[in-house]
């Protein structure tokens, strides 16, 4: 028992040393000067655009990424093909690949002087340093959530009450919707919440791709190191307190979607 006790001391000491008490720093130097100031520092035309550009690049990519995470789980888990493990270990490479080094990646290819910038810049066509350019980044650091989680569940589920929908008479639409869909819903909402937390708060491939315009193409972690840097504790700090609420939401989502959905095969 008291190897016990001590474990669950050092996990609950850990836990408010590394997570609890910088957070709750950030919103007690956030609200020192009351709430009038944190709102004027929120509402600044810079910081309100940068909320405004990372929740727009959010709304893009996890639909996106809902869509693509489908196809590809449904496509490993229920069919056999050369170079199967093969497409699984490239999207998960994003987890092993620096975000910085994924950054520079795009920019050399998709960027002016890259193959395919360069090919699209006589047609006018931009894909760095502007919204997709992030989205692009944004796609690359998130695309292994949804497949991670509904991926296992697929495997675990099997193909029996599938096949038995076919036999039926369903059609191939018919037997998605009916039968894999309500199997799959809650991995699909757990990876697509860890999806949209990952594309906010990205810091590392966005810096390198953005051009950091200030009013333009600064997202909300951008935005955060600008005023740190010229000195505005205040104006930086007040956003972060957003950045950290965004991030908290899709947490708590993803824990109360854990206790009351417990997802089947999926890795937690």
């Amino acid at each position: 028992m008291k190897a016990k006790h001590l474990l669950i001391a050092l996990a609950v000491l850990f836990a408010l040393v590394v997570i609890v008490l910088p957070v709750a720093v950030i919103f007690q130097r956030a609200f020192a000067e009351g709430f009038a100031v944190w709102l004027a520092a929120v509402s600044e035309p810079e910081t309100r655009s940068a909320i405004v550009l990372t929740v727009v690049t959010a709304l893009i990519v996890v639909p996106v990424n809902i869509v693509f995470g489908l196809c590809a789980a449904w496509a490993i888990a229920r069919f056999k093909f050369p170079g199967r493990r093969a497409l699984l270990v490239v999207i998960e490479l994003p987890f092993a690949i620096s975000p910085i080094v994924a950054g520079l990646c795009f920019l050399l290819v998709y960027g002016a002087y890259g193959p395919v910038g360069g090919a699209l810049q006589p047609y006018g066509i931009q894909l760095m340093f502007n919204l997709a350019g992030i989205v692009l980044v944004s796609l690359f650091v998130t695309c292994p959530f949804v497949v991670r989680e509904v991926l296992p569940v697929l495997s675990v589920s099997g193909e029996d009450e599938e096949r038995a929908a076919l036999t039926l008479g369903a059609s191939g639409w018919q037997m998605f919707r009916l039968v894999t869909v309500p199997n799959i819903t809650w991995a699909l909402v757990y990876g697509a919440i860890l999806a949209t937390a990952r594309a906010i708060g990205e810091f590392g491939a966005v810096s390198v791709v953005s051009g950091a315009i200030r009013g333009q193409t600064m997202t909300l972690p951008l935005q955060i190191e600008l005023l740190y840097n010229d000195y505005n504790t205040t104006g930086a700090f007040a956003a972060a307190t957003v950045l950290a609420l965004l991030a908290l939401v899709t947490l708590v989502l993803r824990g109360l979607i854990a206790l009351t959905h417990p997802v089947r095969g999926a890795a937690q």
